[in-house]
């Protein structure tokens, strides 16, 4: 393992920009969870989640005014987490609201001398990516919402090396452990009490998941070590790396724990109907959107997170059985109570 620098920087003041949001919320969370002062943005007029000890902005970054108020109520903060999204899941939204989100975030960050923290994904490489993607690797975007993402990338670079602030890049995989609207609640185990397992590619071929606090706990890390970095850094995070027979194998275990299947009963499995999500595309846009992320269920792709290890010396990593377990938890698909996970986690 490659040695870790010597210089580490304690902890400081953050603002976490969507700080409501599934990674934004966990965010919020880990920075606070490890000693840092925890500044939240949220819309006004949003509810602010209850996270002990943090102090939530109501200010919207897309207005002159609310971004200046923002700027002024965030003095003193040395870190500027990025996770604003578009209203929808749509090539439309995105192209219409990442950029400007963007350079909310960037304006931000720099009107404040902060470093900027943008979580990444896999959609810059495109369908012709490599079965191992390496930190660096060139990109060569095959859909409009990966060329979106490029650009953006693009963007934030420029701005470093014109000196203008520092930035870090964290690349990752489909989220799940924390927040709803992601593809376990919305398709895969919307049967699962039912017996019923939805899996949208071959069951064979494995892909990167990024299990959120894990996420969010390595943007701590690299927080912590950003002054040992260049002004623009760009990794990966590994995560899980899991075929659909690896959700198949645990789901079911717990499927048959929960009296959802008999002992001698096995999930029943569909896919998804991705010609009809096609065809239709043009009258849903959402379903458009996703249609043209198939291949990322097709290729067997996973994260080298060698340069991560460089800076943080081990990715923070939950075992994949209680990673599951809380995941199941948060979704109100298992109890609260723990024992359930350390049960679960006993048998892998």
């Amino acid at each position: 393992m490659t040695s870790l620098p010597t210089t580490f920087n304690a902890p400081g003041t953050v603002l976490v920009l969507g700080g409501r949001g599934r990674f934004g919320l966990a965010a919020v969370q880990a920075f606070s969870r490890n000693g840092w002062r925890v500044l939240a943005q949220i819309r006004p007029g949003a509810k602010a989640p209850e996270v002990k000890g943090v102090q939530w902005l109501a200010h919207a970054v897309d207005s002159v005014a609310g971004k200046k108020a923002l700027i002024a109520a965030a003095q003193g903060v040395t870190v500027v987490v990025h996770a604003l999204n578009p209203t929808q899941y749509t090539r439309q939204a995105w192209a219409r609201e990442n950029g400007p989100l963007l350079e909310a975030g960037m304006s931000v960050a720099q009107a404040l001398h902060a470093t900027l923290m943008l979580p990444g994904n896999v959609y810059n490489f495109g369908e012709s990516m490599p079965p191992v993607l390496m930190e660096g690797a060139p990109y060569r975007p095959s859909m409009a919402m990966g060329r979106i993402r490029t650009r953006m990338e693009e963007q934030l670079e420029a701005a470093t090396q014109r000196g203008d602030l520092r930035a870090v890049i964290l690349r990752a995989g489909n989220f799940y452990g924390q927040g709803q609207g992601t593809w376990l609640d919305l398709a895969m185990l919307k049967g699962i009490r039912g017996g019923k397992l939805v899996f949208p590619g071959p069951l064979d071929v494995a892909t990167p998941w990024a299990y959120l606090p894990d996420l969010a706990q390595t943007f701590v890390e690299l927080a912590r070590m950003r002054l040992t970095m260049a002004p623009f850094e760009s990794l990966h995070f590994a995560g899980h790396t899991l075929a659909g027979n690896d959700w198949v194998q645990d789901l079911q275990r717990v499927a048959r724990q929960q009296g959802w299947l008999g002992e001698a009963q096995d999930l029943q499995l569909s896919g998804l109907p991705w010609p009809l999500l096609r065809l239709l595309g043009p009258l849903v846009p959402s379903w458009a959107a996703l249609a043209s992320l198939r291949y990322l269920w097709m290729r067997p792709h996973r994260l080298d997170n060698r340069r991560l290890l460089s800076f943080i010396g081990q990715e923070p990593h939950t075992p994949w059985p209680l990673a599951l377990g809380r995941t199941l938890q948060h979704l109100a698909l298992l109890p609260a109570a723990p024992a359930p996970v350390h049960a679960m986690a006993t048998q892998a």
